[in-house]
């Protein structure tokens, strides 16, 4: 249960400041959108009065951290019953929105706000890092009251406890102060014990942002006394090595797919064409003026044979031959908040934003 807030007022004589109605609940709804801090975790407000395909409106729609979506619904004057059928049936909406829904959201919502950030701007902003592939495989129920009666939290406890629905009630007591207004907040039941709920796994697939079919990220993780990107750009190649998680996704990288080369904590550097499939170090062979030659005869400013790897296939330098339709030094490397960027070697990259900003920024269709 929710605990009550007291509050004191110190700077003369202790003074109790007694609660108050706020005058326009409606005002929550301004205050929430302004200053999300105000429910007490990170969310990208990605749309207000969102309209669903029954015709009702969610006050507020978010995404958290973890790309779940989170429904924000104002309590008003409604009776407990009313208010917690409206946010399950909002729920029954929410869980089957794909990824391109949810991003249509949020531009829709920058339209009529005159906002212009895209969703992963906007995201990297909010978190620090970049938007996940798959957006709303879970999500959160949020009941916003300025008061609460037994029976709304009766009903409550009784969701979230025998059958798990993610509902919580977030209690914003209101304080006035002569001039001065204060909000405190208080959840109804511990906010840690609220398990989002994840969609099944036929729709969680639907939650994935879509592959065109041909990109794929690659990581060239460059390291002191180990692999060089002047090496990989000067003569065509990526690599990796050094463990299973490494060398496995390398591995996976089909012929005539476009890589987009990104270098950890730098941005990214290269776009090119997969020539062939990977080969251990010690079997690679990369093209020089038209003609197939053994990588480990050229002139080479990084290491890549490791004598105690030899016999771990997972453990050795994979090399994957490239055609570069662009590369540059590491100094002129690319970066912007928003930006895909994982500890996978290779992986498909699903990330519009990026793929679309890298190659207007190369020169690239």
């Amino acid at each position: 249960m929710g605990t009550k807030i007291a509050m004191w007022r110190i700077d003369g004589e202790p003074r109790r400041v007694q609660p108050a109605k706020l005058a326009l609940e409606s005002r929550l709804e301004d205050i929430i959108e302004t200053q999300t801090d105000v429910l007490g975790q990170p969310i990208l407000l990605i749309g207000r009065q969102v309209p669903t395909k029954y015709g009702k409106f969610i006050d507020l729609l978010g995404v958290n951290a973890d790309g779940d979506v989170v429904v924000i619904e104002l309590k008003r004057d409604r009776t407990p019953r009313d208010v917690v059928a409206q946010v399950l049936d909002y729920a029954s909406w929410v869980q089957d929105l794909e990824n391109p829904e949810v991003r249509a959201i949020f531009d829709d919502y920058q339209r009529r706000t005159g906002g212009a950030a895209s969703f992963d701007e906007a995201f990297a902003e909010v978190f620090g890092d970049g938007a996940p592939d798959d957006l709303n495989t879970r999500h959160q129920l949020i009941v916003v009251a300025s008061d609460m009666d037994d029976a709304t939290e009766r009903l409550v406890a009784y969701l979230s406890g025998g059958y798990q629905v993610p509902i919580n009630v977030l209690l914003l007591d209101y304080f006035a102060d002569g001039d001065r207004e204060y909000l405190a907040r208080t959840w109804l039941i511990d906010d840690a014990s609220v398990t989002a709920t994840r969609s099944g796994a036929a729709s969680a697939a639907k939650k994935q942002a879509a592959w065109n079919g041909h990109d794929w990220y690659v990581s060239f993780g460059e390291e002191a006394g180990g692999r060089s990107w002047d090496d990989a750009r000067t003569h065509g190649f990526v690599s990796a090595g050094g463990g299973e998680w490494f060398s496995r996704t390398m591995r996976q990288l089909p012929v005539g797919a476009r890589v987009l080369t990104h270098i950890p904590k730098s941005g990214y550097v290269a776009v090119g064409e997969v020539l062939a499939p990977a080969r251990p170090f010690e079997d690679a062979v990369v093209d020089r003026d038209g003609s197939e030659v053994p990588l480990s005869s050229l002139a080479l400013q990084g290491t890549y044979v490791f004598p105690e790897r030899d016999d771990d296939q997972d453990q050795r330098e994979w090399v994957v031959p490239v055609r570069w339709l662009t590369a540059v030094p590491r100094a002129e490397a690319f970066w912007k908040p928003g930006f895909f960027a994982n500890q996978n070697s290779a992986c498909k990259l699903r990330n519009e934003y990026t793929i679309s900003e890298v190659s207007s920024h190369f020169g690239l269709d």
